[in-house]
């Protein structure tokens, strides 16, 4: 924890740190939160500010925002950090804020990557948070729904930022330009094609934009106290962009989630997208095949039955070669996927027969379609009255083989998509022959 004096931007700290902006005014982005008129802006600007979570990607103002409002409300401003919040050293400092309130001084408490905190450290805060002795802001790249404590969530109001857009990181840099305290010794020569690059680059993060605006700056082309930069200077600094992906965190499943559903809608480029988005994060490539031969059965089945054999024929070409090999392999699938013809009824059978299962009872196997392998299990007519389909033309028997209270229960509504008609074409028939044939009840 540290206790941080507001807007100290000495000349040797980082440039994001010198422009950092002072007031909403300066404030570039959220504006679904900070427009006119929008509820956090209101609640700041008429200090109703109660606890609450900034939710977000990294380098959206989280920080800056969590600054403005203590700046806004006059407010002591004290930051904490998992790595070295030790519980006691919450409670101690909880208890002197808890002082300070009596004393008519409020305290705002910002945490840092909250979800980086445990749960005891996260529950330290909870009954100041509860008596109103501080008002805590949290910041967090996680879904709060997971990674906050209950208790603790459901005393805050939860903001979801939003990543920047091109223009808005564009207007960050024209900013970070102008301000005397960005590059006060220096004039900065930039085109706005330039500029742009950078915006693209940096993928909606303003931090990445202006650590890489100071590096181009420092590496231009420098004629006394002018700096020029060109497309040149930029190309070594954004020739690899970083691809927001966490692989064990929300967006691991938002995305395997849009690749799934992509298939699903038959929307092959979107498909490929969504997997080029996770191959590039550094998505582990066996995970993604494992879907795919999940997607195969569950979303295509009996109307392709070459999917099936696709998808685990590229699951083992992922095993043989790893990445960056298997990165053909696996768009080889998804494409086939997406394209192919669409049934779910193979997953919905399951689903049907499974809650069966679940909901009625172990009904015992049908003493015909029993095994009987010892004279007493004869004696119990194990086996008596069984059926061989292959001794008849038509390869069906009147045997029941359903357990007594489920006769009549259908789990495979097979479509007519792709080859699956030919599957309802033979359920079809075998329901005619058993109308036919089997015994009237």
């Amino acid at each position: 924890m540290e206790q941080e004096s507001l807007f100290n931007n000495p000349q040797q700290s980082p440039l994001a740190s010198r422009v950092r902006p002072r007031t909403l005014d300066e404030f570039v982005g959220q504006t679904h939160l900070l427009g006119a008129g929008k509820i956090l802006r209101e609640l700041i600007a008429s200090d109703q500010i109660s606890s609450m979570i900034f939710w977000g990607p990294p380098g959206v103002g989280k920080t800056t925002l969590a600054e403005i409002i203590a700046h806004q409300s006059q407010a002591q401003f004290l930051r904490f950090s998992a790595v070295d919040s030790s519980i006691s050293k919450i409670k101690k400092i909880m208890k002197q804020a808890e002082s300070d309130r009596e004393m008519g001084e409020r305290t705002l408490v910002f945490v840092d990557e909250i979800h980086r905190f445990n749960k005891a450290q996260q529950d330290a805060f909870l009954p100041y948070v509860e008596r109103g002795s501080i008002i805590l802001i949290g910041a967090t790249t996680e879904n709060p729904s997971f990674e906050i404590n209950s208790a603790l969530l459901s005393r805050c109001k939860v903001f979801v930022l939003k990543a920047l857009t091109t223009a808005d990181i564009e207007q960050l840099l024209q900013n970070a330009l102008t301000n005397p305290a960005g590059f006060p010794q220096t004039k900065v020569t930039i085109g706005a094609d330039e500029l742009r690059a950078i915006a693209e680059f940096a993928n909606g993060d303003a931090r990445t934009a202006l650590n890489t605006l100071e590096m181009a700056v420092l590496n231009g082309d420098k004629q006394g106290d002018q700096v020029t930069v060109t497309m040149g200077d930029l190309k070594q600094l954004i020739s690899q962009k970083f691809v927001l992906y966490d692989k064990t965190g929300e967006e691991h499943y938002n995305i395997i989630s849009a690749l799934h559903k992509s298939m699903r809608n038959s929307d092959v480029n979107a498909a490929i997208y969504w997997l080029a988005r996770m191959l590039d994060g550094g998505e582990d490539p066996l995970y993604i095949a494992r879907r795919l031969v999940r997607f195969a059965s569950e979303d295509i089945g009996l109307a392709d039955t070459n999917a099936l054999n696709v998808a685990v024929n590229v699951f083992q070409a992922c095993q043989f070669l790893g990445m960056p090999e298997c990165n053909v392999h696996l768009t080889e699938a998804v494409t086939y996927l997406a394209l192919a013809p669409k049934s779910n009824a193979i997953y919905k059978a399951w689903l049907g027969a499974h809650a069966d299962v679940k909901d009625s009872r172990d009904e015992p196997v049908p003493l015909q379609i029993r095994n009987a392998p010892t004279k007493l299990m004869k004696d119990l007519d194990y086996g008596k009255g069984y059926q061989y389909a292959h001794d008849t033309a038509d390869k069906l028997t009147s045997m029941q083989t359903m357990p007594d209270s489920l006769v009549g229960h259908e789990y495979y509504h097979p479509t007519e998509e792709g080859r699956e008609n030919l599957f309802k074409e033979r359920l079809d028939y075998v329901k005619r022959w058993h109308q036919e044939h089997d015994p009237k009840k």
